[in-house]
């Protein structure tokens, strides 16, 4: 029975649920802080310090690219322990990892080793495989009418650590300067040093464990047991139309934001922007990303998911809009690519969410990190293929394109209506 597995949950007297949640959020929301941190401290300089490295401004993406392979590969893996073992222990090993990375990019720096530095940064991305689970991890023990409210608070968390971040990159690098480690290396030691506390904090505090605690405590229902593997989060996922239009939603939501994302500087440097107004209009859809996620919680609990769903599809498809066909008016570019932000907060919400109503106790870790695989697979993919649209058709072209992957989240979620049962934070399964 996996409710052995934590001795803290079986007491003589009832568990505290209402402590419990807030404790455990208590140090979600710490983690998550921290987690952020270590991420961005580390991404600031990957390209830079992967030029310097290989010598190529063209490999200089890779840097970034073996982080985001880093993180879907691993996402299966930890789901698996999770599933076994708890959160705890998952989330321990995904930033111990991620701690491991920051340690062996900077050895790749110290011996100017480019294969090592993009394994080291696949390592790396274990950082932001915990920073992922840990949103599911807070909607364990929510109750259902309040679980998207639960998981827009961690993923709230990460605008501090994600601000914050790129702003201390340069610092970090000087550190490391007496060292006779490349000032663009500095940023992973910290990261690796920030992962290290997160590894102890989840690890000392975030006991019981969360998802051992709602599985000792899920009713039995005689189905049977769910396996941890990849194939048992497919058929989970197959066996459920809100599953699949929760995936379908985080998936195509995170590859349009990326996509996008990633080639607005280029566009807006080809268009006369300078270093700083870039940075504006990073920091706005960054802020768009994270600062409003409660809001976006509180609708999918109040209006229920398919609404915000559907907000997700008008905030995405404005923002290509916006971006697509603003030329050199950088106004519109930063509105644009602000609402990008919203509208990638609205599908991760509620998307995760619908996801984790849809499926039985026994299948949700499996099927979380198979959403998170799937995100991170697509939007690697979508990263990589954005430049060359940009190169061959243009920034506008990327932003239609980015358009029409919308179109299979509408058709699922009219499909949806059909049957809307669970949509505001009920059990579908």
């Amino acid at each position: 029975m996996t409710s052995t597995r934590d001795p803290a949950v079986h007491r003589e007297a009832p568990l505290d649920l209402a402590a419990l949640r807030r404790r455990t959020t208590a140090v979600l929301i710490a983690s998550q802080i921290l987690g952020g941190l270590g991420v961005a401290i580390g991404i600031a300089l990957a390209s830079v310090l992967a030029e310097e490295i290989s010598g190529s401004e063209a490999l200089s993406g890779l840097a970034q690219t073996a982080a985001v392979a880093g993180t879907a590969l691993l996402s299966m893996p930890l789901a698996a322990l999770m599933s076994a073992r708890g959160r705890r222990p998952g989330l321990t090993l995904a930033y111990a990892i991620g701690a491991a990375g920051g340690g062996l990019v900077v050895l790749a720096a110290a011996l100017g080793s480019f294969p090592l530095l993009l394994v080291g940064m696949a390592a790396f991305g274990a950082g932001s495989s915990a920073n992922l689970q840990a949103r599911f991890a807070a909607a364990d023990l929510a109750p259902a009418e309040q679980r998207a409210r639960a998981i827009s608070t961690v993923v709230w968390a990460t605008t501090v650590g994600a601000v914050l971040g790129p702003n201390i990159a340069a610092p970090a690098g000087r550190s490391v300067t007496g060292l006779g480690i490349p000032e663009a290396a500095g940023p992973f030691l910290w990261a690796a040093a920030v992962f290290v506390v997160c590894a102890v904090l989840v690890a000392v505090l975030l006991r019981p464990d969360p998802l051992l605690t709602a599985q000792a405590l899920a009713p039995r229902d005689g189905h049977r047991e769910h396996g941890r593997s990849l194939r048992s989060g497919l058929a989970a996922v197959a066996a459920s139309a809100p599953a699949r239009l929760a995936l379908v939603t985080v998936s195509v939501s995170h590859t349009v934001m990326v996509a996008i994302m990633v080639m607005t500087p280029v566009d807006l440097a080809h268009h006369g922007a300078g270093i700083e107004l870039i940075g504006l209009v990073i920091s706005g859809h960054i802020a768009g990303m994270y600062a409003f996620s409660p809001l976006m919680g509180w609708l999918c609990d109040r209006a229920g998911r398919l609404p915000v769903i559907g907000l997700a599809v008008v905030l995405l498809g404005t923002a290509a809009l916006l971006a697509g066909t603003a030329g050199g008016g950088h106004g519109r570019t930063a509105a644009g690519l602000f609402l990008l932000g919203l509208g990638w907060s609205a599908g991760l919400v509620a998307g995760s969410a619908l996801l984790t109503d849809s499926v039985p106790q026994a299948a949700r870790a499996a099927v979380q990190g198979l959403s998170d695989l799937t995100m991170n697979t697509a939007a690697g993919l979508g990263g990589a293929l954005a430049g060359l649209v940009v190169a061959r058709a243009g920034y506008g072209w990327l932003n239609a394109l980015g358009a029409l992957l919308l179109l299979p989240v509408v058709v699922l979620a009219l499909r949806g209506r059909r049957g809307t049962g669970g949509t505001r934070g009920g059990e579908t399964a």
